[in-house]
């Protein structure tokens, strides 16, 4: 049984509002409706990601609401405001918060539009690619006075992909198809944050000419492409026993955690077991660079 069915709701929910070939909104991190106090005391999050920042941050404490698809066991007790994209403005506006941190996106632009307009701040945080990923860890690390502790998370990621690309680069760059549902079969496409990873991996995106993020690819393209790793990160098998038949000289692999399929503090983690995917010891020696 997969447990994964929140990364690719989101990345779904996002796909169906805007279309399969839109391109992510542009900007960074950026404040509606009145400026949070200097010190944020009542934190409500409308995304896990977001969570975990500020969880990774060690403001834990300031948390009052999140999502209704949060898991982490320090907030199973905390009050659930709505999704991703149905943030439900009532019960956001009952906690009182000083700062709502959002991932935004067309699906929840109304809401959060009406709680910047009857006085709730909000902090908008794109979480399209990496650059957009250590610009949130920095402006929540700000908002909440933890600006140290933001610079030290980013400096330890930045040092991992440094790490984990200096390696790559001796390795052979293994073709890898990237799949999040099989039916119709989704991928990561260019542009994506799985194929950010994948290059830092020092991977070949079979899907890199698809034209999207994260476009319905088609079957005859997949098995065109013979990828040599095909990294299963999709929330259901259903469909996927055709591909794995036609596959069949690929080499599968399951995605381990959430690490690489949310954009977070967990994306270090993440990119370290990305790598481990696409280059287990005996692949890694027999494709050393001599």
């Amino acid at each position: 049984m997969k447990t994964r069915l929140l990364p690719f709701l989101l990345l779904a929910a996002l796909c169906l509002v805007t279309g399969a070939h839109a391109a992510p909104p542009k900007g960074g991190p950026r404040f509606l409706g009145p400026k949070p106090p200097e010190k944020v005391k009542r934190v409500v999050t409308l995304a896990p990601s977001l969570t975990e920042t500020v969880l990774a941050l060690g403001a834990g404490s300031t948390l009052v609401g999140v999502s209704r698809f949060d898991e982490a066991r320090e907030v199973a007790g905390l009050p659930r405001v709505g999704g991703f994209i149905d943030p439900s403005v009532e019960a956001v506006v009952a906690l009182e918060p000083d700062l709502v941190l959002v991932q935004p996106g067309p699906g929840n632009q109304r809401p959060v539009e009406k709680l910047a307009e009857i006085g709730v701040p909000v902090l908008l945080l794109p979480l399209h690619t990496v650059t957009d990923t250590l610009a949130a860890l920095r402006a929540v690390g700000k908002a909440l006075g933890k600006e140290k502790e933001a610079d030290a998370l980013v400096q330890r990621i930045e040092s991992t992909r440094t790490r984990i690309r200096e390696t790559a680069r001796t390795l052979k760059p293994p073709r890898v198809l990237f799949v999040y549902g099989f039916e119709p079969l989704v991928v990561a496409g260019p542009g994506s944050f799985a194929d950010e990873l994948l290059r830092d991996a020092g991977a070949l995106n079979v899907a890199a000419d698809a034209g999207a993020a994260y476009p319905v690819y088609s079957v005859e393209r997949a098995v065109s492409a013979s990828p040599d790793v095909v990294v299963d990160a999709a929330d259901v098998d259903v469909g996927k026993d055709k591909l794995v038949a036609l596959l069949s000289q690929s080499r599968w692999a399951e995605v381990p955690s959430m690490a690489m399929l949310q954009p977070g503090p967990s994306m270090g983690r993440g990119l370290e077991e990305l790598f481990q995917l696409l280059h287990p010891p005996a692949k890694r020696d027999a494709g050393t660079v001599r």
